[in-house]
């Protein structure tokens, strides 16, 4: 039997969202003792699918791909660059948690922030 995936609407997906990158093999315990802001960015999905405030701290992992806007996919959260196409995409792990590992094997992580 197939299962279907549910779209989320972007307005559940909008807000503030952390982004931390690590190495593959980091223990959470190891990740708590380096993180530093280079490798942990706040990052402002807004709700007409641009990014915000963060999108910088984003795209300088990204070789050189500028991180403008976003969308939800069934099974993740895809990160579009300039010309609107997609430069990222981030895996559900639960809800309000994605991740992806980029070519370097570096992993970049997608928590969602408490609503305030």
């Amino acid at each position: 039997m197939s299962s279907s995936l549910k779209l989320a609407d972007p307005s559940e997906l909008a807000g503030q969202w952390q982004a931390t990158l690590n190495a593959k093999d980091d223990s959470p315990e190891t990740q708590a003792l380096q993180d530093k802001p280079s490798n942990v960015c706040v990052i402002n999905f807004q709700k007409n699918q641009t990014l915000g405030e963060g999108a910088s701290c984003l795209s300088a992992w990204l070789d050189g791909k500028t991180a403008i806007g976003w969308f939800p996919e069934p099974d993740g959260i895809a990160i579009t660059g300039n010309e609107g196409s997609k430069i990222l995409f981030l895996s559900r792990q639960r809800d309000g948690a994605y991740k992806t590992t980029l070519r370097s094997g570096l992993v970049i992580t997608l928590v969602r922030q408490a609503q305030q």
